[in-house]
C-alpha cells in the first residue's frame, strides 16, 4: 500500500513538472520563437559562409570574448543615430567602401584593433568598433527591428482571406517575393502583410525567415542617387492647358533655339518656357513668357514670328506638344544657353540650369 501511495506522488510531482514546463514554453520570447524556427538572427547574413568575390569566408557561428571566455553570436549592429563609414582597410583614413545605416547589421568576418570586417549584403569592409553592437546587445537590437518574412516557394501563392482552402482570394503572390509574417496560426497557415490588410498563406508554399535591413555599397550608392537624380529631372509636372496657337509659338521657338540639336535638346527647351509658365517669377502664358522683353533672341528679333506663319518640323511639334503636358528632362530648370563656362545639365550643345 505504501509503495502505491509513493507511485501516486511521484505522478503528482512528475505532473506538476509537466504543467511548469507547458506554461513556461508558453511564456517563450520571440528570440526563443526564432530560434524554434531555426531562423534566428545568426543566420540573417548569407548562411552559406561565401562572400560575393567568391572568397570562403571563415565561419564564425561563436567567437570567444576576452574576459571570462564568454561567447558571442558572429551577428553584428549598427549603433548610430543615421549612417557609419565602412572602409577597404582598418583604417579612419583608408578608402570608404559603403554605408551601414540605423538598425542594419551584418555577419563578423574579423576582427582586430578596435576594428570588425564585416559583410551586410553586398557590402564587405572595415568599421570602428565603437559604432558597433556584439552579442547579446546585437542580438536584442536584431529582435527589436527586424522581422519574420515568408519567401514564396511556388509559382504563384494565393493570398486568402481567410486561414481556409475555400476561402476567398484577395490576392496572387509570384516566386521570390517576400511577405512580412503577422503571426504563424498552426502548421497549416500563417498570416501575413498584404498591401496594408492581413491575409493568409499556407505554410506549404512558403520558407519562414528572418530579415534586418543591410548595408549599401558605394558603387550602389552612386548608382541609386543618379537613378534618383534623372527621375526628378524628368518627372512630369503637370499638363497646362493652352490653345493650338500656343503649341504652334512654342514648337516655334523650339525649331529656333534647338532646331539642329537632338529631340532630347528639343524637348528641354520647351520645358524650360513650361517651367517659366508654371513659376510666379515669370508671365503665366506661353507667348507672355516667349515674348518678354531681353529674354529669347529669336523672339526680339522676329525669327519666331517668321518660322510660327511657315512649315515647322514635327519634332518640334512633338516637343513643343510633350513640354505642355508635363514631360521634363531638365526638372524645373528656368534658364539655359550655349555650353560654356556655366555650370548645369549639359544636352546636346545646350547647357540647362
Amino acid at each position: 500500500m505504501l509503495r502505491k501511495y509513493r507511485i501516486l506522488f511521484a505522478c503528482l510531482v512528475l505532473g506538476m513538472c509537466l504543467c511548469g514546463l507547458s506554461l513556461e514554453a508558453q511564456a517563450t520570447s520571440r528570440k526563443e520563437y526564432l530560434d524554434s524556427l531555426n531562423v534566428g538572427v545568426s543566420q540573417i547574413v548569407d548562411p552559406t559562409g561565401t562572400a560575393a568575390n567568391g572568397e570562403v569566408i571563415r565561419e564564425l557561428t561563436e567567437l570567444s570574448e576576452a574576459n571570462g571566455g564568454q561567447k558571442e553570436t558572429d551577428l553584428v549592429m549598427a549603433n548610430v543615430q543615421v549612417a557609419m563609414n565602412v572602409r577597404q582597410e582598418a583604417d579612419e583614413e583608408s578608402e570608404k567602401v559603403g554605408l551601414l545605416y540605423k538598425d542594419c547589421g551584418g555577419r563578423i568576418l574579423e576582427r582586430k584593433d578596435g576594428w570588425t570586417r564585416i559583410r551586410s549584403g553586398d557590402l564587405v569592409g572595415w568599421a570602428s568598433d565603437e559604432y558597433l553592437l556584439f552579442g547579446e546587445d546585437a542580438e536584442a537590437l536584431a529582435n527589436e527591428v527586424g522581422n519574420l518574412i515568408v519567401q514564396i516557394e511556388t509559382d504563384t501563392l494565393c493570398v486568402r482571406q481567410e486561414p481556409e482552402e475555400d476561402a476567398e482570394a484577395i490576392g496572387f503572390i509570384p516566386r521570390d517575393e517576400e511577405l512580412e509574417i503577422i503571426d504563424q496560426l498552426d502548421g497549416d497557415w500563417i498570416s501575413v502583410d498584404y498591401e496594408g490588410e492581413t491575409g493568409y498563406v499556407s505554410s506549404e508554399y512558403v520558407d519562414i525567415d528572418f530579415h534586418i535591413d543591410e548595408g549599401e555599397t558605394l558603387i550602389a550608392i552612386n548608382r541609386r542617387e543618379e537613378e534618383e537624380r534623372q527621375a526628378k529631372l524628368t518627372a512630369n509636372r503637370g499638363a497646362v492647358v493652352v490653345g493650338g496657337d500656343d503649341t504652334r509659338l512654342l514648337a516655334a521657338l523650339i525649331f529656333c533655339e534647338a532646331g539642329i540639336e537632338t529631340y532630347n535638346g528639343k524637348l528641354a527647351v520647351g520645358a524650360v518656357v513650361m517651367n517659366r509658365v508654371r513659376s510666379p517669377a515669370y508671365p503665366n502664358t506661353i507667348s507672355g513668357v516667349i515674348f518678354a522683353s531681353g529674354q529669347f533672341t529669336p523672339a526680339m528679333n522676329g525669327k519666331v514670328a517668321r518660322v510660327y506663319g511657315g512649315d515647322i518640323p514635327e519634332s518640334c511639334w512633338e516637343a513643343a506638344r510633350a513640354a505642355i503636358n508635363g514631360e521634363t528632362n531638365v526638372g524645373d530648370a528656368t534658364h539655359f544657353r550655349r555650353a560654356g563656362n556655366h555650370e548645369g545639365l549639359l544636352i546636346d550643345r545646350q547647357v540647362f540650369w
